[in-house]
């Protein structure tokens, strides 16, 4: 039996495990996924007990995404982006992954939105918002970083060739623009949006890195306005597709594991 599993602190909440071991029925692999909460100290003997004890892959999640890049051999992307959240076991040399981006990327791609040539609004210039910046950047859009702190905006717009922005900008970028992405948690404890309603309209294709709830107050502000419209789940469905294809070398039962995320959101 194959064994992988989630790396995090806390990760009691985690959705991927029974996404993980649908896709391991329907495809009739002999394997497990499985939660590990090392303490921060002891992450570089957790990603080695884990190599020693045969474990096949690990996704990483909070605090590990940054920290994991010392005991691993991160790939380009990761790199850039400044985080890991898979870690690849089988290959001669333990590898870091981000398919958070690969993530982003299939979401779009499903809802048939083209992202080479589009003007992109980006909120939120943390964690998600790395991932989906370099994206955007590297699929050929003209990516405009928003974020409440303007230097961290500009930072990470620089980074890949865009523009950095205020809050205060959004009137001058989304009328104009074809993709909106929330990478913020506005939205998640409370029915806010980022965006304006009256800044939306229908030739916006918005996506939402908030799954609880689903359908927030952005997306359904965006669909009122006409727009194309691509909740949370989408994204966090693909990063684990991306996951589970690396580590198997199986096309993954997208639907069956996108039944599965969504009957427990």
């Amino acid at each position: 039996m194959d064994v992988y599993g989630l790396l995090g602190n806390p990760v009691g909440h985690s959705l991927s495990p029974p996404m993980h071991e649908t896709a391991y029925a329907e495809r009739d692999i002999d394997a497990r996924y499985v939660t590990f909460e090392p303490d921060p100290a002891d992450l570089g003997d957790a990603i080695d007990g884990a190599e020693a004890l045969g474990i096949r892959g690990l996704n990483v999640t909070i605090p590990f995404k940054q920290d994991v890049l010392d005991h691993v051999e991160p790939d380009d992307l990761a790199t850039r982006i400044g985080a890991v959240n898979t870690v690849d076991f089988t290959g001669p040399v333990v590898t870091g992954h981000n398919t958070d981006a690969e993530g982003a990327r299939r979401a779009f791609a499903h809802h048939d939105v083209t992202l080479a040539g589009s003007d992109a609004v980006l909120v939120g210039a943390g964690g998600a918002g790395r991932a989906v910046a370099y994206m955007l950047a590297d699929e050929g859009a003209d990516v405009h970083v928003v974020n409440r702190t303007v230097e961290k905006a500009r930072e990470l717009a620089d980074a890949v060739g865009g523009t950095g922005h205020a809050l205060d900008d959004l009137p001058d970028l989304v009328p104009d623009a074809d993709v909106l992405v929330n990478a913020t948690s506005v939205g998640m404890e409370e029915d806010e949006s980022p965006v304006p309603a009256d800044l939306l309209h229908g030739d916006l294709a918005v996506m939402d890195a908030v799954y609880t709830p689903l359908e927030t107050r952005l997306l359904r502000e965006a669909a009122d306005a006409g727009a194309t419209t691509i909740d949370g789940a989408w994204m966090l469905l693909f990063q684990g597709v991306a996951a589970f294809e690396r580590w198997t070398d199986v096309s993954a039962p997208v639907d069956a594991m996108n039944a599965t995320l969504r009957a427990r959101l």
